[in-house]
């Protein structure tokens, strides 16, 4: 049953699952808590109590939200995890892998560790050399085509080379259900906000986290042309010890619904070292 938890400003939607200690899962920009549909099962079957989280402007969660920082997000999911009783191991995709890190550095007492996936947690830059790589130059210019002229259609594109080879299997259904969010009134609003804020705010604060941290890259991912050197970037902005970085052969920018049995191995793991560790 989906909740709806007051905050600051609007209305944020989650799901909760499964008993056990707390885990919160906070998508990308442009979609909703579907795209943990996958994980949420497999988590709550080996003994975590899971909440789905929409995040401001996204799937059942309230529109017309003024700011779309990850500063912001990250106040939203801190406030989610204190109202279910924290702490709670956060998991952020892309955008929210960089909310992740400032939830954790702003309240430590409620984060116990953070698995970001596909993160970014840094101040980017291209360079030239960049652009000549194929499926790098294929996402930048259909996530620019998405900002300048707000089109579905050039999200379903870009959709289509961040899942590199491997699709889910509903994936037709899946694309259906992005494309009806966005054509609601504010979700496309709330992609192009979040397309437009720079991961500044996060990379500032690496080096305040105190928790464990688990970054998870695809070796696919169009969103960088060397995806294995910006997880290793982010890694090492961290604190010395803190970070590990995994990477999924053949993974796109969204390895958890591609890969979703490797990419829980991966979270099980890193969960179970984090308890023994306590």
């Amino acid at each position: 049953m989906t909740e709806h938890l007051a905050v600051d400003g609007g209305t944020i939607a989650y799901d909760v699952t499964g008993d056990g200690p707390l885990i919160v899962l906070a998508h990308g920009m442009g979609d909703s808590r579907a795209a943990y549909r996958a994980v949420t099962p497999r988590l709550v079957a080996a003994g975590y109590r899971v909440a789905a989280v929409d995040l401001r402007g996204c799937g059942d969660s309230s529109a017309g939200r003024p700011v779309w920082s990850r500063t912001a997000i990250a106040t939203d999911l801190l406030a989610v995890i204190r109202h279910l009783g924290g702490p709670a191991l956060l998991v952020g995709h892309s955008i929210s892998g960089g909310a992740a890190t400032i939830a954790t550095a702003l309240e430590p007492s409620l984060v116990t560790a953070v698995v970001e996936l596909a993160p970014f947690t840094r101040k980017q830059s291209v360079r030239l050399g960049d652009l000549r790589v194929k499926r790098f130059r294929q996402g930048m210019l259909r996530l620019l085509g998405v900002g300048v002229f707000g089109s579905a259609a050039l999200w379903r594109s870009y959709l289509d080379v961040a899942y590199p080879g491997v699709k889910p299997d509903d994936w037709a259904e899946r694309l259906g259900r992005i494309d009806a969010l966005l054509h609601e009134p504010g979700r496309m609003k709330a992609l192009k906000g979040m397309g437009r804020t720079a991961p500044t705010d996060a990379g500032a604060q690496l080096g305040n986290v105190r928790c464990p941290v688990l970054v998870v890259m695809g070796t696919l991912d169009p969103d960088w042309a060397d995806p294995h050197a910006e997880g290793s970037a982010v890694v090492d902005a961290l604190p010395s010890g803190l970070g590990r970085l995994e990477m999924i052969e053949g993974a796109g920018h969204y390895p958890h619904d591609q890969f979703s049995d490797q990419v829980v191995a991966l979270m099980l793991s890193f969960f179970r070292s984090v308890a023994n560790r306590a």
